[in-house]
């Protein structure tokens, strides 16, 4: 299954970041929410996923709910795979970055088939 994972880097201010994962045939919308003073280190505090159609369509979880926050041991996860996609490491190519990419985008396909009636 082909994928584009567009990384929305966080402006200087901000403590949210968005990050979109597009396949053929529907896309996944990521809204990342951090704590913490701009001037010390962020720290990752939430994270919530949405599927939509490619015409921006919503569509509904299995349960009737539109987004879906991660939580427990599939946060831990999450905040790792978020810490390397921007990390030194991977904005300077010092890692595989393919290898990278394909971790986040599968742990997050992997929440989507377990929330969502993919027809």
């Amino acid at each position: 299954m082909n994928y584009k994972l567009e990384l929305n880097t966080q402006e200087p201010n901000s403590k949210i970041v968005f990050n979109t994962i597009l396949f053929d045939s529907f896309k996944i919308n990521i809204v990342e929410r951090y704590i913490g003073s701009v001037k010390s280190r962020l720290t990752l505090c939430e994270a919530l996923f949405k599927v939509r159609t490619l015409d921006d369509e919503i569509i509904k979880r299995k349960d009737g709910n539109i987004r879906v926050k991660i939580k427990g041991d599939n946060f831990e996860t999450y905040q790792q795979l978020s810490r390397r996609l921007s990390s030194y490491e991977y904005k300077n190519k010092l890692i595989n970055r393919k290898e990278v990419e394909q971790d986040y985008v599968h742990f997050i396909l992997g929440l989507v088939i377990a929330n969502y009636q993919l027809n």
